[in-house]
């Protein structure tokens, strides 16, 4: 009876480990070796250190063509109130002439603080106020001047692959768990298969 019953214990077993630890090591392949500067373990390097340039590249595509293009970058502008940006851009870009000016004997006079904030209070709020000429010219300096797939694709390629690693494995650990133990039940039915196929012969 023992020597009956062993196969369908052995196999199911031996099936089981192989599926799980082919598994493991597949989802371990996916980074490791890490290999920053090419191939670190007997000429092999993880599929992400590998291939870390074209994904980076690919998801550069992607971004910047299908989820973040200068249209979106230009209306998230139009939710913000630009009149106090445009009063403190003034104050900054102006303060120092206006002081200058201020100092003259002739021009001084007329230059008084209540003035000065009446003229910035007025620029600011008249381009408040033609705010979508604004962003009109906004979106065309963000289409011409802001490369978000060239962006994306360097900060990607540049992100460490241990934080990647890491990052990834925060969001994706049950699943990447559920493939592992997925390989031991799956060798397991095999093993089972095997052994009812051998015990017919």
């Amino acid at each position: 009876m023992p020597d009956m019953l062993s196969p369908f214990v052995l196999g199911p077993l031996a099936g089981a480990l192989i599926g799980y630890l082919t598994n493991t090591i597949a989802v371990l392949m996916l980074f490791r070796p890490h290999g920053k500067k090419g191939p670190s373990v007997l000429g092999l390097q993880g599929l992400i250190p590998k291939r870390q340039a074209a994904l980076a590249k690919k998801i550069g595509e992607v971004v910047g063509t299908h989820l973040v293009e200068h249209e979106d970058l230009a209306r998230a502008f139009a939710g913000i109130d630009l009149e106090p940006m445009i009063r403190e851009l003034l104050d900054k870009a102006l303060g120092e002439k206006v002081r200058e000016l201020a100092a003259l004997p002739m021009i001084g006079a007329f230059l008084t603080e209540e003035r000065i904030a009446g003229i910035r209070d007025g620029i600011a709020a008249a381009v408040a106020k033609d705010r979508e000429t604004f962003l009109e010219h906004l979106e065309a300096g963000l289409e011409k001047g802001l490369d978000v797939p060239r962006i994306v694709e360097a900060k990607v390629a540049a992100f460490p692959v241990e934080k990647l690693e890491t990052l990834v494995l925060e969001v994706a650990r049950r699943e990447l768990r559920a493939i592992e133990l997925w390989g031991a039940v799956l060798g397991a039915l095999i093993g089972l298969v095997q052994a009812f196929l051998l015990s017919g012969t």
